[in-house]
């Protein structure tokens, strides 16, 4: 059996992924993880390909030994690992809740990680792994500090796999889009430190650009013109001016 993984498949992106995926390529079935079931169960109805929902809070990272539980019994090819699952805190770092930062740290980062190695012995030469990073990867990002923290993370581990990866016939991708209009922006609560946001993409958008990305096997796969512009720009400016530079355009210190 060969099938595709896509986590955080209940909304956003990584729902997005699971529509481009189910247009553009054939699987004996495609697994979709998140916590919310009856999103998942939804995606049944809206695909091609046979769904197989996985109701699993991947911010607690021993759900993920239940999906090594469920590969090991089922021992299908993966030939697609889809790392869309994330979330994020902004405001000042002192003052927001530890648990919510470390759910973010752990989901963004420790969970895709974990994801990614219990994945890799079921994945042949041709297989993917596309992980989900963000603008934020290439700075730190005050205000939102642990979210560019694991985003950065994502996108170094993705190179590195990448490289280790391709005498196997790998490949390994991260997608950094800019501001995306999500029930995660939402979630994150952000208008008291977020008040400058130079242009809204859909995340229906980043899962087609990402799909194109991937056919041309680019490591990075970044949305618009603009965004592109603006990594190119920060690997030129000092540190502290980038930071300096972002919290004036949020009218923060």
């Amino acid at each position: 059996m060969r099938i595709a993984v896509i986590t955080g498949a209940s909304a956003g992106i990584g729902r997005e992924f699971v529509y481009a995926v189910d247009r553009e390529l054939r699987f004996d079935e495609i697994w979709v993880i998140a916590r919310r079931e009856e999103r998942l169960q939804e995606l049944r109805e809206k695909c091609r390909n046979p769904i197989r929902p996985i109701s699993l809070d991947l911010s607690d990272t021993e759900n993920v030994k239940r999906y090594q539980a469920l590969l090991e019994q089922e021992k299908p090819e993966i030939g697609l690992l889809i790392n869309a699952a994330g979330c994020g805190v902004f405001g000042p770092f002192e003052e927001k809740d530890l648990d919510k930062l470390l759910m973010s740290a752990r989901l963004n980062a420790l969970a895709l990680t974990a994801m990614c190695h219990v994945s890799l012995p079921y994945m042949k030469e041709g297989a993917a792994i596309v992980n989900m990073g963000s603008n934020s990867a290439w700075q730190p990002v005050p205000y939102q500090a642990v979210y560019g923290a694991s985003k950065s993370y994502v996108l170094n581990l993705s190179r590195a796999m990448g490289r280790e990866l391709k005498t196997r016939g790998i490949h390994v991708m991260c997608v950094c889009p800019g501001w995306i209009k999500t029930e995660f922006q939402q979630n994150a609560h952000h208008d008291d430190y977020i008040r400058y946001v130079d242009r809204w993409y859909g995340p229906d958008e980043v899962a087609e650009q990402a799909m194109k990305d991937l056919k041309k096997k680019k490591t990075v796969s970044i949305l618009g013109h603009p965004v592109r512009r603006q990594v190119r720009l920060v690997k030129f400016l000092p540190v502290k001016l980038v930071m300096d530079i972002w919290c004036k355009q949020q009218g923060i210190q």
